[in-house]
């Protein structure tokens, strides 16, 4: 496989006093580009404010860090505001339209993945702000704004040159923005560290798997995700998609170390893993990984709203429901070999603890 898989950390595309956006690039990560896969960071200080914006994407949004408030609007409906807190997935289809906000002390960081098929550049997000220094109406005439808004044009000029930021400003400390409502998280939001568990090994790891039963909204955004949460020194089973799916990772904490090996047999990637990390295992690839001594959590998504992998180790491996004669033959090993492998991991599966 020619394509560089290395993992790599998002770069600063704009900021200022009230925070900062963060993408990846396609001509770093070459695998965007061709699995059609964005990946962008947005991080606001105290009083940030992300402008109202739509995105040429759909995508899933992860709230890495902090407590915030956000606005969605789906197309032709009412605008929800939501509290959301570290640990929220938030599904967002095609053609909605988001603005966010932090009022805490804490960084407000959110991380989004998503679909880049209908991109207007593959590999990449591009969002087209309401508002703004490049604001989509900052390139209509003053008379065509003013008959869209029906306003004279002294106050459509005003309305649209008024805000000269872009993308992402401050707003004064007393500024009241709309007060969230509980009930507007229902079937927009799941918190992944407070679902119930899909996966829970001791001293292994713990899964929780968005799909269209727990969130609704990913069968509109077409994508599956989850947050795996390795334990120190643990094991992932090598697996593959079974859905020829792309499987797009973000190292959320900890650290450690990952091997993928293509169709061919070959290893295309060894890498040493840390927070802030992103990387693409592509189809048909088979994956593995093993957390430092302080574990590693990651979330990731994969190119179908629900998913299925095949794991090749442990008690629900592939191996395990092979017979006997075949393994012998497959392996060409004796019979006393073949039963010493098939005694093994009879009762882990997925996660591996640590050897004693």
């Amino acid at each position: 496989m020619d394509v560089d898989l290395t993992p790599k950390l998002a770069k600063q595309i704009y900021g200022g006093d009230g925070g900062s956006y963060h993408a990846w690039c396609p001509n770093e990560l070459p695998m965007l580009k061709e699995g059609n896969i964005g990946a962008a960071k947005i991080a606001l200080s105290k009083n940030g404010f992300a402008l109202p914006r739509y995105s040429d994407s759909a995508k899933v949004a992860y709230v890495l860090q902090g407590c915030g408030v956000a606005g969605i609007v789906l197309p032709e409906k009412e605008e929800k505001v939501i509290t959301i807190k570290k640990g929220d997935a938030i599904a967002l289809p095609f053609g909605v339209v988001t603005w966010w906000y932090n009022k805490d002390d804490t960084e407000f960081v959110v991380l989004f993945l998503g679909d880049t098929k209908t991109a207007h550049k593959a590999g990449s997000f591009t969002d087209m702000y309401l508002t703004g220094s490049n604001g989509i109406f900052t390139g209509f005439s003053t008379e065509f704004v003013s008959r869209a808004w029906d306003v004279e044009e002294s106050v459509a000029k005003t309305l649209v040159s008024s805000q000269t930021a872009k993308g992402i400003v401050k707003l004064d400390a007393g500024f009241q923005m709309p007060e969230p409502k509980q009930a507007n998280r229902d079937g927009v939001v799941l918190n992944c560290e407070e679902a119930p568990l899909d996966v829970d090994i001791k001293g292994g790891g713990k899964v929780v798997v968005l799909n269209t039963k727990n969130l609704p909204l990913v069968g509109e955004v077409g994508l599956g995700a989850d947050l795996v949460r390795l334990d120190g020194s643990a094991m992932c089973s090598p697996g593959f998609s079974c859905d020829s799916a792309l499987q797009v990772t973000y190292i959320v904490r900890g650290s450690g170390r990952v091997q993928v090996v293509g169709p061919d047999g070959k290893r295309v990637l060894e890498a040493h893993l840390k927070a802030g990390n992103l990387f693409i295992v592509p189809r048909f690839c088979v994956v593995s990984k093993i957390g430092d001594p302080d574990g590693m959590d990651w979330f990731s998504i994969i190119t179908t709203p629900n998913p299925i992998f095949t794991h090749l180790a442990g008690k629900t491996s592939t191996w395990k429901a092979l017979s006997p004669q075949v393994l012998q033959a497959a392996f060409k090993v004796s019979p006393d070999v073949e039963k010493l492998f098939s005694s093994k991991r009879t009762a882990e599966e997925i996660f591996f603890p640590p050897p004693n």
